[in-house]
């Protein structure tokens, strides 16, 4: 079966079909409220024998690049992307179909927002390449 990873942004991408704050502007009880859902599409896709992964990201990132065989990693804070550009988090999932992952990631985008109302959020969702890899 396919995995597709289901990418989440703090922004960018196409333009909102409602724009919202940033979270971290947001009541708390629709921060719960957005995680609980997350929690249920896990849950859902673990029922379903869908689940691979998913991880929530921090807008805190460095770049990193080698440094030559005999120095350390050499990194940087900057210049930086836009933060527009930064992985909010993502899904793996192992599905069936293209069409699949396409109705998670449908499903996701109705996450609750500020007041509840669905976000209607855009997602990435990308096949993950196969035979790379043992």
């Amino acid at each position: 079966m396919p995995k597709y990873l289901i990418l989440k942004r703090y922004r960018g991408g196409p333009e909102p079909y409602k724009p919202y704050p940033p979270m971290d502007q947001w009541a708390p009880e629709d921060v719960e409220a957005h995680i609980a859902f997350q929690r249920q599409v896990r849950e859902m896709l673990q029922e379903r024998g869908e689940y691979v992964g998913a991880e929530a990201l921090t807008p805190e990132r460095v770049f990193v690049r080698w440094g030559g065989p005999d120095a350390a990693p050499v990194t940087t804070d900057g210049p930086m992307p836009e933060t527009s550009d930064l992985i909010a988090g993502w899904f793996m999932v192992d599905v069936e179909s293209r069409d699949r992952a396409l109705e998670i990631a449908a499903y996701v985008s109705s996450e609750p927002g500020p007041g509840g109302e669905p976000m209607y959020e855009w997602l990435d969702v990308r096949e993950v390449m196969s035979g790379l890899h043992g």
